[in-house]
């Protein structure tokens, strides 16, 4: 069968998940629970889940590190709390999986950013950065990424690049956006535990959300059980530890589909499971319907 040139079958884009911040076993039972799943349902090519909340809420474990990877996760970042479990700082060196803020100081043991091969054989860099605003003061999160996006520039070394900006404020995190609008296939935030509702395709080509929101259970105070943040704001006074909790989780992220450019062709947010409204990408729920490669009309914004 022939067609006229404006009715040329697409060429399927490279797919891209995000998942946010897993908290604790309710976090870690809908990665394990649903991510094999939506890897094979939606085709994925690479899947970036931040872990740094996967053990008990704080920090992630070599286990638990491999137990997400072995879920279907290509890689795993973190944020301010992935030396919270002290073995991390042992671990990580020998794991190249998983990532750290690039914009710690020299000598801290681990990666910032990898070059990974993902199951297509296409080339994804991802780097992991952190925040300052109301936060530990690291290193220019903004003249890192710089580094980094110069080193491997998005079509020349790598097919895709992802960012994730683990940060308090969403200003910090919209100005990292338009940082690198043009230069990355996604920035996405995390840390702040709620998923956002401003997912769009910046004016350069890039998809972006402040904050893709936690993996985890919210009936809870940002993934833990109510009663001692509560007694804290009401008491100001310290008492026992925070503690996950441990109801059904919602699985959030962000779904990113790529032209061949490296850039975003679609993006829609992810909410699976849980108390959440539930969301999911329907240009690829369709074809998990019907099991083939359907035509959709393209959104998304102009080009550089």
């Amino acid at each position: 069968m022939t067609h006229s040139p404006d009715q040329q079958p697409r060429e399927r884009g490279m797919r891209l998940l995000f998942i946010g911040d897993v908290i604790g076993r309710a976090g870690r039972k809908a990665i394990q629970e649903r991510l094999p799943e939506l890897r094979r349902r939606w085709a994925l090519d690479f899947i970036v889940v931040n872990g740094e909340n996967a053990a008990g809420g704080f920090g992630i474990t070599e286990a638990i590190c491999d137990e997400i990877l072995a879920a279907g996760a290509d890689c795993v970042t973190t944020g301010n709390h992935v030396f919270d479990q002290r073995e991390a700082l042992v671990f990580i060196e020998r794991q190249p999986r998983l990532l750290r803020p690039v914009n710690y100081p020299p000598g801290t043991p681990g990666r910032g950013a990898n070059l990974y091969t993902a199951e297509n054989g296409r080339q994804v860099l991802v780097v992991n950065v952190q925040g300052r605003v109301f936060m530990d003061a690291l290193d220019d999160p903004f003249a890192a990424i710089e580094r980094e996006v110069g080193a491997c520039p998005l079509g020349m070394a790598c097919d895709a690049l992802l960012v994730d900006i683990h940060a308090e404020t969403s200003s910090e995190k919209m100005a990292m956006g338009h940082f690198v609008d043009g230069r990355a296939s996604l920035v996405v935030g995390t840390h702040t535990h709620v998923p956002t509702a401003d997912g769009q395709i910046l004016p350069h080509g890039t998809a972006y959300q402040t904050d893709a929101g936690m993996t985890g259970d919210y009936d809870s105070v940002i993934g833990m059980e109510k009663e001692e943040p509560l007694r804290r704001f009401t008491r100001k006074t310290p008492g026992a530890r925070f503690e996950p909790a441990q109801g059904e989780a919602t699985l959030c992220g962000v779904a990113v589909e790529l032209s061949a450019d490296g850039l975003a062709r679609r993006m829609a947010p992810v909410r699976i499971g849980g108390r959440l409204a539930q969301a999911k990408p329907d240009f690829w729920e369709d074809e998990g319907e019907t099991r083939g490669w359907r035509l959709v009309e393209e959104i998304g914004a102009p080009r550089r």
